[in-house]
């Protein structure tokens, strides 16, 4: 007898969300995919929580989570932690995740995502889209770490590809891919890779007054590990720092901020982000 391959479970998940004039409009939710809705604090946009209920993703699974504001609404997303990407195994297909945001005439969004944590030997295939209406206004964040390194492990070999696409009315306005694959570790020690970095993270503001908070950017993003850059009504913050608790205390204090000059809401993130 032939010993029949083990077949392993695969996890198809899609969270959507609709923010109307009144709040929270419509939801879908398909396992492992969820949405928690906490009372927002006073002040706040209304708030929902992605999360994933299988503890972490791995070979083959394949999650989406899609964010609709409508005209004149407006609504914050944030995720309910570090999202864990385990080893993939040399057969298996790459893991998939992916964000859509779409933001309507006078709406605005926050997408606050949480740090994704990247295992040794994991590959990890996220997009990131966002389309945002000429008058409408976007903020949002990602982090992605190479390793738990208070647990002594790092992210040597694997795959990352990392892709924003942003586009105004229809039109692409920024476009960004970042991909890492093979002896990572080797990459990262390079001056013209990484030169040591543990934990990378980008801030992206769409809005008319971009421009305007410019030099508050530069502020919160200070080289030689950081920058920012303004262009086409687009605010871009990046950081890549050796620590990556120092990289999310540099990243928290610039949402804090950003979200209060952009948005006029208090200097502060979801409680989430501090538990």
């Amino acid at each position: 007898m032939h010993a029949i391959p083990a077949r392993h479970q695969r996890l198809t998940g899609l969270s959507r969300v609709v923010f109307g004039p009144g709040g929270v409009a419509d939801i879908y939710q398909k396992a492992p995919c969820r949405l928690l809705f906490p009372d927002a604090a006073a002040g706040e946009f209304p708030l929902a929580v992605s999360l994933t209920t299988s503890g972490g993703l791995t070979g083959g699974d394949r999650v989406a989570v899609q964010v609709v504001v409508e005209p004149g609404a407006c609504g914050t997303v944030t995720t309910q932690a570090a999202e864990k990407l385990y080893r993939v195994l040399p057969d298996d297909p790459d893991i998939a995740v992916e964000t859509q945001l779409t933001v309507g005439a006078g709406g605005r969004c926050e997408w606050l995502g949480q740090e994704a944590i990247l295992f040794e030997g994991t590959r990890l295939r996220r997009r990131l889209e966002a389309d945002v209406a000429g008058n409408g206004a976007l903020l949002a964040v990602e982090t992605v770490v190479f390793g738990r390194s208070a647990m002594g492990e790092a992210f040597t070999q694997g795959l990352i590809h990392d892709a924003w696409r942003v586009r105004r009315d229809g039109r692409l306005i920024w476009a960004d891919t970042l991909q890492l694959s093979g002896d990572i570790a080797a990459l990262g020690a390079q001056p013209y890779g990484l030169e040591g970095a543990r934990a990378l993270a980008t801030m992206l503001y769409v809005g008319r007054d971009a421009a305007q908070h410019l030099d508050l950017a530069r502020s919160l993003a200070p080289a030689p590990h950081a920058g920012a850059t303004s262009f086409d009504e687009v605010l871009l913050l990046r950081w890549a720092a050796p620590d990556a608790q120092v990289l999310r205390t540099q990243v928290m204090a610039a949402a804090q901020a950003l979200r209060a000059a952009v948005f006029g809401l208090p200097a502060r993130l979801p409680a989430l982000w501090t538990c």
